[in-house]
């Protein structure tokens, strides 16, 4: 079975026209399927639409959060209640075309995990175009993964590789780099990328989009290299710092067995700030550690899906 995970946030104008496109489409996969929609706290009239779908086509499973949470979230949630052993996400404002699945399926079948949509020929703001190029530059020199484009939203997984996923704030970026951490094989494939024909993005674009992206990226860099073991970042950071703040001291402290004051020195303060710093530091990546493996005994999904503020779905009990 193929399960289609779709995120929707205000995107009525498009709806209609991406639904008869998923469905032509969906017949030529020769596979059983369903299509799971996320409304992420729409404002406008997408909810009635996607509504619609569920009591016409019983393939068609509807969630709607609440409030606004982000894509995310209704990636993650998408996942969890994905039954399908290939699971398939896209956008529902067309610009990444259905037509295009088969591509990356074909892909797939070679035995690779997560197979990302490549927008060779984008169809953006010349802006949004730059601030992507950047950022793909930019992840694949960091973290090692090449990839030309790892935010295209047209992505196939293995079922394993989906559910293994936790995305909140802006992670969902960073699909690929997750999985690859986890062990799964990347690829992508290059697929047509159409002008944007109803409405307009949702989300900031351009190099704002960059800006707001830096603490993501942060994050992302300690996830991955230190996630599991934070003591080894924190403890050579503050241990360095200790260890310089006591080398000041004993070098005042010897100054003092000499006779010289030391107590109005700004360097005696430095030295005992760097002390106390060192500390604060190392004791941070200490508990870091703890909370880790306070973590790792419960049950991760049980919790982390737990928050969910669904207002409707059109799941059978």
């Amino acid at each position: 079975m193929i399960s289609f995970v779709i995120p929707v946030f205000n995107e009525e104008e498009s709806l209609r026209a991406f639904y008869e496109e998923l469905v032509r489409v969906v017949p030529d996969l020769e596979k059983d399927h369903e299509i799971i929609f996320v409304d992420d706290g729409s404002t406008d009239g997408s909810l009635e639409i996607l509504k619609s779908f569920a009591v016409k086509d019983k393939n068609v499973k509807v969630f709607s959060f609440r409030r606004n949470l982000g894509k995310a979230e209704a990636l993650t949630f998408g996942f969890m209640k994905a039954k399908g052993d290939c699971i398939v996400t896209l956008d529902a404002d067309l610009q990444d075309q259905p037509s295009e699945i088969h591509k990356l399926l074909n892909k797939s079948k070679g035995g690779i995990d997560v197979v990302c949509g490549w927008r060779k020929d984008r169809k953006d703001s010349h802006n949004s175009v730059l601030s992507s190029k950047f950022f793909n530059a930019f992840a694949s020199m960091f973290w090692g993964l090449q990839l030309h484009d790892y935010n295209c939203g047209l992505k196939v997984y293995t079922k394993e590789a989906a559910k293994s996923l936790y995305l909140y704030g802006g992670m969902h970026r960073f699909i690929p780099l997750l999985a690859y951490q986890e062990g799964f094989s990347i690829d992508e494939v290059a697929i047509v990328h159409e002008e944007r024909k109803f409405g307009e993005s949702k989300y900031e674009k351009g190099f704002i989009k960059i800006l707001k992206n830096l603490p993501d990226m942060l994050t992302m860099l300690f996830i991955a290299k230190y996630s599991k073991r934070p003591l080894h970042f924190f403890g050579v950071v503050g241990g360095l710092l200790l260890l310089i703040g006591l080398i000041i001291f004993a070098y005042l402290g010897i100054w003092w067995l000499m006779g010289h004051s030391i107590g109005t020195r700004p360097l005696f303060f430095t030295s005992i700030l760097l002390i106390l710093v060192g500390f604060q530091i190392f004791f941070t990546g200490f508990l870091a550690d703890l909370m880790i493996n306070i973590a790792h005994s419960k049950d991760r999904l049980d919790q982390s899906h737990a928050h969910f503020p669904l207002k409707y779905t059109s799941e059978k009990k």
